[in-house]
């Protein structure tokens, strides 16, 4: 739903910092970003320079993503024990990357925190006996939020293994932030670095913030069964019920004997009931596995017998179904199959979001369910956007794309070596920054 200015533009996956205001980003902030996007995708530049309204969506995106990190502070999610935890820790390992890079860049290829010896890792731990409950504090702020986020996680336990590798990277982090802190504190970092390092952090802690804000908000953008009936009340030209009786017109005639054939090849609105080559397959479907139909629609056929037509309209979420048993149900190898033909009269809306002519009509309750979510949404969305007062300038300069960068561009990326199994090696900055969850529909 919400992407910090999006396609490209922001390269980080974690970060956070305690106290900071997401209700505004300034000019030279996104011109910061923007010069680093020169250096790794270009081509995101060239686009956002030459398509006015691609910049500003990008805009729009980014006030709705501070919107929901402002709203989700105000509402207190920072401060409870868990994402304050997590908001610690993001800080600690983007600090911890960025430093590494800037320390080292020009020491040649190595694996992140590759150049902290085995014997700075062994004296961190034996410095301070608290840096263990600060090890376990950070792991399990870590698997919190990656069983809130992954389903399959759920309920995974980590090994041992993936502990220790846990617990070593945990130690690199904190020696390296440690540095940073003192350097930072006696002047000895280039203003440059520390200024990106922040804006690192703080538009990855807007993406956590506002995860977990969008999660707090979902239920109450989704559409309700009641809402769903008075808005197709309230727009009769996507009411089935003018579809229901020319369904039921060619049901009687079905019923009176016409051949089920000829009416499905003619009137049946399913788009499989045409072979490979286009023809019409007079609406049948043969060695249909027991269970694989719609349970209205399978239920239906079943209590026929062979040549029997349905008695009744079977509505599906597809519209109405006229329904014709062929073979019944018996043993074929494994499974037990049916054949069943049926004519199809579709209740599916045409929608506009996606306006290919190869696009499918959707079931009308799913059209007005998204139709209805859409809008609460939008809603939502500028009524948070107007209440935190947020503010992105729309004066930025693009910078110019040479036609030698894009020429990089095309050339294969240079291969670098790559941490070995074992290493732990957090996020790398080339990695997208994934957006957080809208609502699970």
């Amino acid at each position: 739903m919400i992407v910090a200015i999006g396609i490209g533009l922001v390269f980080w996956k974690k970060s956070a910092v305690q106290g900071t205001s997401f209700s505004s980003i300034s000019r030279g902030e996104i011109e910061m970003l923007l010069a680093d996007v020169a250096k790794t995708n270009p081509m995101v530049l060239k686009r956002l320079a030459e398509d006015p309204e691609m910049k500003k969506q990008q805009i729009e995106n980014l006030k709705q993503l501070l919107a929901f990190a402002s709203q989700a502070q105000k509402d207190g999610l920072a401060d409870e024990p868990g994402n304050k935890q997590e908001m610690e820790n993001i800080r600690a390992e983007i600090i911890a990357v960025n430093y590494d890079r800037e320390i080292n860049k020009d020491k040649g290829p190595m694996p992140p925190f590759g150049f902290i010896s085995e014997e700075q890792v062994n004296s961190f731990w034996t410095e301070n006996p608290e840096h263990e409950n600060e090890f376990n504090n950070f792991l399990s702020s870590k698997l919190e939020v990656l069983k809130a986020t992954n389903p399959e996680m759920k309920d995974r336990e980590i090994t041992e293994e993936e502990r220790t590798q846990a617990r070593d990277v945990f130690a690199k982090i904190r020696i390296y932030k440690k540095e940073y802190d003192q350097k930072l504190a006696a002047g000895e970092l280039d203003k440059a670095f520390v200024e990106k390092a922040n804006l690192q952090v703080k538009l990855q802690q807007a993406q956590f913030l506002a995860r977990l804000y969008s999660e707090k908000v979902a239920e109450q953008l989704k559409a309700t069964d009641e809402e769903i009936e008075k808005y197709i009340a309230d727009h009769p030209e996507i009411d089935p019920a003018q579809k229901r009786v020319k369904a039921q017109g060619l049901l009687d005639r079905a019923k009176s004997g016409e051949d089920f054939v000829a009416l499905a090849n003619e009137f049946s609105e399913d788009p499989g009931n045409k072979g490979p080559d286009g023809a019409p397959q007079g609406g049948i479907y043969k060695d249909v596995p027991k269970g694989r139909m719609i349970a209205a629609f399978e239920a239906a056929a079943l209590a026929l017998q062979p040549g029997e037509v349905a008695n009744e309209l079977v509505e599906t979420d597809f519209g109405f179904h006229i329904v014709k048993l062929e073979r019944k149900l018996e043993k074929k190898g494994e499974e037990e199959t049916y054949d069943v033909r049926h004519i199809l009269i579709s209740t599916g809306v045409k929608d506009e979001k996606n306006p290919s002519p190869m696009a499918r009509e959707v079931p009308v309750k799913d059209y007005v369910r998204s139709k209805i979510e859409d809008e609460k949404e939008k809603k939502l969305l500028d009524d948070i956007v107007a209440r935190n007062n947020i503010q992105v300038p729309d004066d930025f300069t693009v910078p110019e794309v040479s036609e030698e960068q894009m020429k990089q561009m095309q050339q294969p990326p240079m291969q670098m070596p790559q941490p070995q199994p074992g290493e732990g090696a957090p996020p790398d900055e080339d990695d997208a920054a994934e957006p957080p969850a809208k609502k699970k529909k």
